[in-house]
């Protein structure tokens, strides 16, 4: 039986941290002071990328992947060991945010003390020695779920975590690792306290690569038996097509409904344009005022909202995933800033407040977006999401003598025969 997901968690938002380059510092306890600008624009829950101690061996770059762990029971001391994680712990939950940690179970660094103390813990390359499934990955050893012993140790230590005060897991590569582990594992912490369990599921197409290598990869429907949210790696071919140009942004609404049927009832998605191993978003989509409509479409979509740090700021440089990189203020969008403070919060209560959404293009690049309840219509937004300008045939789009009360900026908005598309999106509410 699935566990149960909170459905509020549907009408909540994540802000990822990747601590060594949230803050020139890269410390934990640098970054509380963030903290209540991050609550205050709305968010929920803080995604904080791995805080444990990274590996030596065969790293990459000059301090290495976050994601080659070498001990999952420690608290990297670079960052501020565990008394920075209990400050960190403390400062968010005053400000009623709950916390999020990485859990990289796929595999661990060459050099990790599991390899050390359990080599046979892990899978075996061609040398009898530990290997892994994907050669690109060469920072890392693959672990061996078919060892009791191993998931005995690796429940304990989600256990141990919990009992710390974390509220809950996102996990790396979670489709590589069974589904009977992350249920079983599901049920014990949820034994202790409810938590919120994100997987960070692949793209389709990693699936279907995997499993013609003779791999183990679950699929999201899979995997949502034991999470409450999964990536939107499914339809992300459909997004990076509409920025590249190839296909309209209606392919991947067509997806986002066919996902809403495939998935268990209640099943959510975490709805990011950006993350730590995506480009940024305002590289891809330089353009002010596409940018703003992008954002605001993707704060309303159904699912959970997640923000990468600086997101908000519409930063174009990615931080460095093996280095120190710290987010470079200076480059802030103020307007673009200004517009996210202001319009994050109005649009995560509607989308939390609908039960029932459709999308469709009214022109090229121009998105409708209605959500309803028990009660009516909730919202209308209109999403100009190519910066388009001119008008808009509303009679030919059916919607024609469109009124309401707009949500954004005030004042009751009518729309008759014609729409004049401007910078930023329309939010109407009923009026």
């Amino acid at each position: 039986m699935k566990p149960r997901t909170d459905p509020s968690l549907g009408g909540q938002s994540i802000y990822q941290i990747f601590p060594r380059n949230f803050t020139p510092e890269g410390t934990l306890d640098s970054a509380i002071p963030e903290l209540a600008r991050i609550a205050g624009l709305g968010f929920d829950i803080i995604y904080l990328t791995p805080v444990h101690p990274v590996g030596t061996l065969a790293r990459k770059g000059l301090l290495g992947s976050p994601y080659a762990i070498a001990d999952y029971r420690i608290v990297d001391p670079a960052l501020g060991g565990e008394e920075a994680l209990d400050h960190f712990l403390a400062a968010a939950h005053s400000l009623g945010l709950k916390v999020i940690m990485d859990m990289v179970f796929n595999h661990a660094s060459p050099d990790s003390t599991l390899v050390i103390t359990h080599p046979e813990w892990f899978i075996k390359g061609r040398d009898g020695k530990p290997g892994r499934k994907v050669d690109e990955w060469s920072d890392v050893v693959d672990l061996d779920f078919s060892v009791p012993a191993l998931r005995t140790w690796l429940m304990e230590t989600l256990l141990l975590w919990v009992d710390h005060g974390v509220d809950g897991f996102r996990c790396d590569v979670a489709s590589l690792v069974p589904v009977d582990f992350w249920l079983e594992a599901r049920k014990r912490t949820d034994a202790v306290k409810p938590t919120i369990w994100l997987a960070e599921s692949v793209h389709k197409e990693f699936v279907g690569h995997m499993r013609s290598l003779g791999h183990y990869a679950a699929c999201d429907s899979e995997l949502h038996s034991a999470f409450d949210l999964t990536y939107d790696y499914d339809g992300r071919e459909y997004l990076d097509c509409y920025l590249r140009g190839e296909k309209p942004i209606s392919a991947y609404l067509e997806f986002m409904e066919l996902q809403s049927w495939m998935y268990p009832a209640g099943a959510l998605k975490a709805r990011c344009l950006e993350n730590h191993d995506q480009e940024r978003i305002a590289r891809l989509v330089p353009q002010p005022d596409r940018l703003i409509n992008l954002n605001a479409l993707w704060m309303l979509l159904p699912g959970t909202y997640f923000a990468y740090m600086g997101q908000e700021w519409a930063l174009s440089h990615k931080p460095d995933l093996f280095s120190k990189d710290p987010l470079d203020r200076s480059t802030i969008d103020e307007r673009h800033s200004a517009f996210f403070a202001a319009a994050h919060p109005v649009l995560k209560e509607l989308r939390g407040s609908a039960t029932d959404c459709s999308y469709r293009e009214l022109a090229s690049g121009v998105v409708l977006a209605e959500g309803r309840n028990a009660q009516g219509t909730v919202y209308t937004g209109i999403f100009n999401l190519d910066g388009r300008r001119g008008h808009v045939d509303m009679v030919k789009a059916g919607i024609a003598g469109l009124k309401g009360r707009d949500a954004l900026k005030g004042g009751t908005v009518t729309i008759g025969k014609q729409l004049e598309l401007c910078g930023e999106p329309l939010i109407l509410l009923p009026v």
